[in-house]
This record gives structure tokens, sequence and C-alpha cells, in this order.
């Protein structure tokens, strides 16, 4: 147990059942209040943000989480089967972890795992994939007023929304937060 003067950014805690890390921690002392600690937090179970008031010396559940960076080898039923490149172990996590970015994720991808005392807690995928269109809809003649959008299967089996110029075949970078295509990669030519 640790109390509020232990708490920085970054830190994981234990708060109302949820495992929560601490996004920022400000000391306020108002003119004629006591002195407290506002801290902002995000839920690792949903993503949610939350905020809450600590009184000054108040003792707060700090966990202690490991993070490893992790290959993704294959899916197996509800789990992933994730490698350590170093030591070559392999462990078994929660494809629910990953949430919507799990249909961006292809093998061999390195993706971060948080763990407390051997549970994995979170996972974090690369922050940008580079991704193959198999088929997308045929191109609608003039339609290029406006930045219009047309619908993309990639190689993972995920769909997303792609300009009009993205033909089968094409490699697009996308964001895996959010879901979105952010540009197309230019193939480099071997000599």
């Amino acid at each position: 147990m640790a109390n509020t003067n232990d708490i920085s950014v970054g830190t994981y805690i234990r708060f109302n059942g949820d495992i929560c890390q601490m996004m920022e921690w400000q000391h306020r002392t108002p003119g004629n209040l006591r002195a407290f600690f506002q801290g902002k937090m995000r839920v690792l179970r949903n993503g949610k943000q939350i905020e809450n008031r600590f009184r000054s010396g108040e003792v707060i559940e700090v966990l202690r989480v490991e993070v490893h960076e992790l290959q993704y080898l294959y899916r197996e039923g509800d789990n992933l089967v994730l490698m350590n490149p170093t030591t070559f172990e392999q462990l078994y996590v929660p494809a629910t972890l990953l949430g919507d970015a799990m249909g961006f994720m292809k093998e061999e991808m390195i993706m971060q795992i948080g763990f407390e005392s051997d549970v994995a807690i979170f996972a974090r995928p690369p922050k940008q994939v580079e991704l193959t269109v198999t088929s997308t809809e045929h191109a609608v003649k003039g339609d290029t007023a406006n930045k219009v959008m047309k619908a993309a299967k990639l190689e993972t089996g995920h769909s997303i929304m792609v300009p009009l110029f993205v033909e089968a075949g094409t490699v697009v970078r996308i964001d895996t937060e959010s879901g979105e295509y952010l540009d197309r990669v230019k193939e480099v030519k071997r000599s």
C-alpha cells in the first residue's frame, strides 16, 4: 500500500475494484480548504477516463505492472498465442484485451502486454500497422468533388473506409486506435 505522495503519472492503481492508470496527477491547495490531489485515470477494462479527488496522505493500492513486448504468433480460440522474442517462451493472452484493434493484427507483429502478478491486464497493439488491401468497391466516375471514401477489405479480413484511389493490392497504413486509414505506403523498388 502507498499513499498519495507515492503516486505519479503512469502509475497503476486499484480504484473501485478496477485497475486504472493515472493520466494526470495534480496537488491542489485552494485558499481556505485543505490540500488534496486531483487525479484523472483511465480504466484498463473499458478505456473510460474518470476523475477523483484524494485526500492528502490517503492510502491507495498501487499495482506493480510489468510491460513486455511480445510477438503475436496465432489465435487459438479466445486466446492469442504470444512469444517472448528473447526467451522464446509462449504465453496465452485473452484476445478481448485488444478490443477492436484485433482486426488489424497479423502474425509476427510485436505488441505490448501488461502483466500484474502474472495475469495479463492490458494489451497495446502497434500504433500504426501496414496491411494489404485484398478487395475494394469500384469507384463511381465523377465522385471526386469531396473527400469520398469507399469500403475496402484488408488481408486480416477486417474492413475499413479508404479513399477512391486505393485499389486491391495497395499497402495502406492504418491507425490501430481509431481504425482509420492514414496513407498509402510507397513501395521500395529493390535492385
